[in-house]
């Protein structure tokens, strides 16, 4: 299993902003850009798909940016992760509605891989976003 660069990018991303997360500063894509070495677009990119996820709040106007919505302890590293590749899914046979296998009908190992998915997942939801930057929960 490998994480896509974009999840990838927004993890280091958020681990900056959560470096921030005591201060009343606002950040900018373009400050986290700086920051981390992630390129500007794809930095303007996931700032937009982690404010849709829930994960950071946005203002508008002098004085706006971007700030983490919840406290860095409060994030795990399973909701970056969803926020930019969807849902936690080893297998297809593990999403609901898929049934794109020609080996469904005889598989014995289908029903073993939610319990497969769920440890994967429980164990990215197990590590904070604080925990990754180094911040104090």
């Amino acid at each position: 299993m490998r994480l896509s660069s974009l999840a990838d990018y927004a993890v280091v991303m958020l681990t900056a902003a959560a470096r921030h997360s005591d201060a009343e500063t606002r950040l900018s894509a373009t400050l986290l850009s700086e920051e981390t070495g992630v390129p500007l677009p794809t930095a303007q990119k996931l700032m937009g798909k982690l404010a849709s996820a829930g994960l950071l709040t946005s203002a508008r106007g002098t004085g706006g940016g971007f700030r983490l919505a919840r406290g860095p302890a409060e994030i795990s590293l399973a909701e970056i992760i969803e926020a930019v590749e969807g849902p936690i899914a080893m297998t297809a046979c593990v999403e609901h509605g898929r049934h794109d296998c020609a080996l469904e009908a005889d598989c014995r190992v289908r029903p073993h891989w939610t319990a497969v998915n769920g440890a994967v997942k429980g164990a990215l939801g197990g590590v904070s976003l604080a925990t990754l930057a180094g911040v104090p929960a």
